[in-house]
């Protein structure tokens, strides 16, 4: 959502003493509250108990770093210098009212343990001096979890799928580049459909596009000329096309069959052209043309000669840098115009990863995102020699995004992601501006965004949005300091009636630090419930704390709902990433495994009442999971889901060509690991599934072809078994039309009802 975010993560200093990770006897000790414990009279240290306050009121039983940055927000300056020392109970109480997002203007210990008495923190505790036994320990925390988890366990009402995946009203709203204007998509015959309106009147917005089919992906601005991008029926191939401000005339600037079309660079200064990547010569590589908005007509800037995987423009237009790679080994290239040849600039081993993202102003440096000679991703500036200055990093993540001025030519912040977005400020102006906006809106800096700004950079389009909310824009003008709120999405899904994503970390069978997150029913004690694991596509992604409405919806519905992070995922570092190279249904399915075992340990998942539900790779960690670990799973559904990886990597799209080696070192060759992927391959392992299975597939995937699940239904159908399959005509990598997103929904819960909730 955010413009001109970067491809990019960043920094937290931690400020307290270690906090050790715990054993799972210790977990299930601080979370089971009936549980009897023997009374012992030693006193309990500070230490310990911040540590079994953590275990017993967070999920995060992991990863030390997060337990370190929580503590940090229930410990703060001066205060127990010395954690070794044995704790008091009026410091437990500070800790405890803290934890518990209690505290208000209480300043002395008195208070903190006068507020922890009215929070019934102390029910049931001995009466003996000041220090804090262990048994009281654990009886105050218990305390504490009662008062945390408040419940009548009734739930809450029943929300229709219609309200959580109909359009939720208008969004994606954007500024014109001289501030006059404002953009924004909103459903039109079912479809997301382009409106206008000219700010400072009261004029109605006028729809610009008239998209009956498919919903518009994406719009952007060119100078006075709006832009916007659609494919047909979820084939991803993406044409730009033009329209006027009264939407009466729209063309396809790109008209070319089988050709799918990336913006490159706006051109900035230039009139009328843009630069833009496009297969059109060759299905597998993307060429660079300038694009005139106005004419349609295309001129051919750099030809691909059958390797490059991405360009980068300076800031006069000419493409000067070049990422050449065969998907695993590479080199980023270089030339001073482009009149002169390409040139080795930085070479890339396995497993590097330099991401050019602009020129500075005058040309001589390039601001980039790299991991070469490090396990995270840093920010770096580069010189024309190739001379390397790291910007911003991060001992325990990627960075995820940088947010660069072109017009004052710096950094403004950068962003990465451990639990939560956070970001680290390089210019003193624009944090003053962005710490203004979010006391404005009294939000936490991670559900705050900048979406989009004028020129100058006084007039901005922010948004709001969490893990409750899914989201509410507004435009601020820093001129006046005026914030005026511009639409909330889908108002009539209250945040009081959702349910809280709670981070969460775990230890694999192996040692890693998995992390995730687990959203739990509204109003519901979190014991025995049933439970969906939902593992992310990608599998190089990651899932994030955010609103997330298929999530919502289970929630919604009395599941509680677990998203891992497996290894293979983004924004842990190389070789957190580089753990899941051809792990597919062995380490990786482990880790989900895992997940599932950790929320069955809490006691928050009832064996007996486990699903698995995943879209893309997420499909296949559905099949594996119900092929390799059939006795763990009531019940699964795949959503485009790979079935064979053999079929699989013989029908990528042409222009995953440049990334087949990649493929291979990361999933596994056909022939070199033909016995690997054979045994992970779901399909040839048919005979094994038990588990009941809904399969989804869209006719016109182009990643996922509708063969993956055609064989899943059938190997299982030749053999008896009643799979229901719903195949959708008109779509692609997943279901975006309405009707259908409804439709599947409604069927998926029926079904996952009808085999959890006997």
């Amino acid at each position: 959502m955010k413009k001109r975010f970067l491809s990019a993560s960043l920094a937290v200093i931690l400020t307290t003493s270690a906090v050790y990770p715990v054993t799972m006897q210790e977990v299930r000790a601080a979370n089971e509250t009936s549980q009897q414990v023997v009374a012992q009279e030693e006193s309990v240290t500070a230490q310990e108990f911040l540590n079994l306050a953590v275990t017993a009121l967070t999920f995060q039983h992991g990863s030390e770093s997060m337990r370190q940055q929580i503590t940090a927000t229930w410990v703060k300056g001066e205060e127990l210098k010395d954690l070794t020392l044995a704790i008091k109970r009026d410091e437990a109480a500070r800790i405890l009212v803290r934890a518990l997002n209690k505290e208000e203007k209480e300043s002395t210990l008195d208070e903190y343990k006068e507020k922890a008495v009215k929070l019934g923190l102390f029910t049931g505790l001995l009466i003996s001096d000041n220090t804090l036994s262990k048994q009281d320990a654990v009886k105050m925390l218990n305390n504490a979890k009662q008062v945390k988890n408040g419940t009548n366990n009734e739930g809450v009402k029943e929300i229709s799928v219609e309200d959580f995946m109909k359009s939720p009203g208008n969004f994606g709203y954007q500024l014109s580049p001289d501030g006059n204007y404002i953009t924004f998509s909103s459903a039109w015959e079912n479809r997301s459909n382009i409106f206008v309106k000219k700010m400072g009147d009261d004029s109605q917005p006028v729809r610009v596009s008239s998209s009956k089919d498919r919903d518009i992906a994406g719009s952007f601005w060119k100078d006075d000329t709006l832009l916007y991008v659609k494919d047909k029926g979820g084939d991803e191939n993406f044409h730009i096309y033009s329209t006027t401000f009264n939407g009466t005339e729209e063309k396809d600037l790109t008209p070319y069959p089988n050709v799918t079309v990336g913006l490159l660079s706006s051109l900035q200064g230039v009139k009328d052209e843009i630069l833009i990547m496009m297969n059109k010569e060759d299905a597998t590589v993307f060429d660079v043309y300038k694009l005139n908005v106005k004419t349609g007509e295309t001129t051919h800037v750099a030809k691909n000669p059958g390797n490059i995987s991405n360009w980068l423009a300076d800031r006069n237009g000419e493409v000067r840098v070049a990422v050449a790679s065969d998907g695993v080994v590479g080199t980023v290239l270089y030339r001073d115009s482009e009149k002169d040849e390409f040139k080795p600039f930085i070479e890339l081993a396995a497993g590097d990863e330099v991401t050019p993202l602009a020129f500075s102003k005058d040309n001589k440096h390039i601001y980039a995102t790299s991991n070469k000679g490090r396990d995270k991703v840093e920010v770096v500036k580069y010189d024309l020699e190739g001379k390397e200055e790291v910007v911003m990093s991060n001992k325990d993540v990627d960075v995820t995004g940088v947010l660069y001025s072109a017009e004052q030519d710096k950094l403004l912040y950068g962003a990465y992601i451990t639990d939560k977005p956070h970001y680290q400020f390089f210019d003193e102006n624009f944090e003053k501006l962005f710490r203004k906006i979010q006391d404005k809106l009294g939000v936490h800096e991670s559900e705050l965004g900048i979406n989009d700004y004028n020129k100058e950079m006084t007039k901005f389009i922010v948004s709001v949005s969490s893990d409750t909310v899914y989201g509410k824009y507004y435009y601020y003008d820093s001129l006046t300091d005026k914030l005026t709120e511009l639409a909330t999405l889908s108002p009539w899904l209250k945040s009081e009636e959702l349910s809280e994503m709670h981070p969460i970390s775990y230890k694999s069978r192996d040692g890693l630090t998995i992390n995730g997150y687990l959203t739990l029913p509204k109003n519901k004690e979190a014991k025995n419930l049933p439970l969906i694991v939902n593992p992310h596509g990608g599998p190089w992604a990651r899932d994030m704390w955010g609103f997330n409405p298929e999530v919502q919806l289970l929630a919604n519905r009395g599941y509680a709902v677990l998203q891992v992070n497996f290894r293979s995922s983004t924004g842990y570092g190389k070789e957190f990433l580089q753990a899941g190279n051809k792990q597919w249904g062995l380490k990786i399915q482990d880790d989900i495994t895992d997940g599932v075992q950790w929320a069955i340990d809490q006691g928050i998942a009832d064996p007996k009442r486990i699903g698995i539900y995943g879209a893309s790779f997420g499909g296949y960690a559905t099949l594996a999971g119900i092929t390799f670990t059939p006795d763990l799973y009531a019940a699964a559904v795949d959503y485009v889901g790979v079935s064979n990886i053999f079929t699989l990597l013989n029908t990528i799209p042409p222009y995953w060509e440049t990334m087949r080696e990649m493929f291979y070192e990361r999933v596994g060759h056909p022939e070199k690991d033909k016995e690997l992927l054979t045994a992970a391959s779901p399909v040839f392992h048919a005979d094994k599934i038990k588990t009941p299975l809904f399969v989804a597939q869209g006719a016109n995937d182009p990643r996922v072809n509708k063969a993956e699940s055609d064989q899943i239904v059938e190997a299982l159908r030749a053999r008896g078994v009643d799979v229901e399959y719903m195949l959708k005509e008109n779509e692609g990598h997943g279901f975006h039309n309405e009707e259908n997103k409804i439709e599947f929904y409604n069927a998926m819960l029926k079904f996952l009802d009808s085999h959890l909730k006997k």
